[in-house]
């Protein structure tokens, strides 16, 4: 949150599909403040400024790069937000919610995956508490590593490793091909609250000529799976980070297509 702006954009999804009931926001790497603070923002837009949202993770488990900056911030830091939440109090706050709700909560990462590694490492148990798992992370047909996997290559081999079953991954072998440029952005970001998350999308246009809906896609994918089609097997998590699948019996299942304008239909349909 507030260094890609597709992680505002699928907050802004969550916020107003109908079937979603959003019990709680994480943020990991770098200014966890600043990244909670501008989830904070995007739900105050939708008028859900209850929605709790947590610290987490600053810094990956090893190594690898992180994430510092939350270049963002600043376009809409004059909105209503506070930044004193304290930190770490994110795996925690997973832990709980899992627990005292078994088989109901679907977790969905879009970012690292420091906390999810940091909770599972804390309770092993977690994973077959979950009612579902969904990622944003992988490419996996292609020798590079996708940032999230790459930020903390640890924590993502952790999270692979445990092998949660069912465990979707929306990588960039289908993310890349739902892009919209910034024009387009600036015409049908009108309704709250996507209209705060075009403000910070501006500093994302100042280097890039569009959005690519990475982290939307696999949002969408909670509710409504049929705009991918996903393949069953096992992933691999490489030291730095690469991602690799293996098809066949396996936990995993990893997207490999897309309807592009199925995506784009219903993730509008929303607003």
């Amino acid at each position: 949150m507030g260094s890609d702006i597709d992680d505002a954009v699928a907050l802004a999804y969550l916020l107003r599909q109908p079937a979603c009931e959003l019990v709680g926001i994480t943020t990991v790497t770098g200014d966890t403040a600043k990244r909670a603070a501008m989830a904070e923002i995007v739900c105050r837009a939708a008028g859900r400024d209850d929605t709790p949202v947590l610290r987490g993770g600053e810094r990956p488990l090893l190594h690898g790069p992180g994430q510092p900056d939350v270049p963002q911030y600043d376009a809409i830091a004059h909105r209503s937000h506070t930044l004193d939440r304290p930190p770490d109090t994110a795996v925690t706050f997973m832990r709980e919610t899992i627990r005292s709700r078994p088989g109901e909560i679907t977790l969905l990462t879009v970012g690292p995956l420091t906390n999810a590694a940091l909770l599972f490492a804390l309770d092993p148990e977690i994973p077959s508490l979950l009612g579902g798992f969904v990622s944003m992370a992988g490419w996996f047909t292609s020798p590079r590593p996708e940032w999230n996997a790459f930020v903390d290559p640890v924590a993502s081999a952790i999270v692979y490793r445990h092998g949660v079953p069912g465990h979707r991954s929306v990588g960039l072998d289908v993310t890349l091909r739902c892009r919209m440029p910034a024009d387009e952005v600036r015409k049908r970001f009108t309704h709250p609250p996507l209209d705060v998350v075009r403000d910070a999308a501006e500093v994302w246009f100042g280097h890039r000529p569009d959005i690519t809906f990475h982290d939307p896609l696999a949002t969408v994918c909670v509710f409504e799976p049929d705009v991918c089609t996903f393949t069953d097997g096992r992933v691999h998590v490489e030291p730095n980070g690469q991602t690799t699948f293996t098809a066949g019996e396996g936990p995993h299942r990893i997207a490999t297509d897309v309807d592009v304008d199925a995506f784009f239909e219903r993730y509008f349909a929303v607003f």
